[in-house]
């Protein structure tokens, strides 16, 4: 089947004037964005995110400006304990089954507690592989894991930046005094 000769449509492109074809308006415009963010950033406007870090930290901002008390902030992990101060993790598989970075890695055991059937033998989380999504958290059923306040965290090592179970607990042991989000 040939394609007939009146069913064929001729496009034809305008030609462009001489400032389309350099594009000297969207360079202007382009130039008078990059001044305005320039000359609104010495200032404390509302374009400007910078913040002196370490002098001025997230909890010194105030919840308007992006300080640590906003709903979506996510900072490193715990791993919450239960009224006896036992982990309170039960190794049922969900956070690290959930978890899109596969950071997460738990080795299972019979537990020694009559209340539970397993426990975390081995919990390690490795927080440079993480996208603090909070997944593992929502998918918790016992609300073991938790995602803290804390951000300044910092190793010399990959391996020190891998954060096993007594870490974990002890980040807990640290952060229970202060306010969830």
């Amino acid at each position: 089947m040939a394609i007939r000769d009146d069913e064929v449509i001729q496009l034809r492109v305008p030609p462009m004037s001489a400032a389309e074809a350099v594009y000297l308006p969207e360079i202007i415009k382009g130039f008078g964005t990059t001044l305005r963010h320039f000359f609104t950033s010495f200032g404390q406007g509302k374009t400007s995110r910078t913040m002196q870090y370490p002098e001025v930290r997230r909890e010194h901002l105030k919840v308007e400006d992006g300080g640590q008390n906003a709903s979506n902030f996510r900072g490193v992990h715990r791993l919450n304990r239960d009224e006896e101060g036992r982990v309170k993790c039960v190794a049922c598989m969900m956070c690290p089954t959930i978890c899109p970075a596969r950071c997460i890695h738990i080795e299972a055991a019979e537990s020694p507690w009559d209340d539970r059937e397993k426990y975390p033998k081995k919990f390690e989380i490795d927080e440079l592989r993480c996208i603090y999504c909070g997944m593992c958290e929502e998918a918790c059923p016992v609300d073991a894991i938790e995602l803290t306040t804390e951000y300044d965290i910092v190793g010399k090592s990959r391996q020190e930046m891998i954060f096993d179970k007594e870490k974990l607990l002890s980040i807990y042991d640290q952060t229970i005094g202060k306010k969830p989000m």
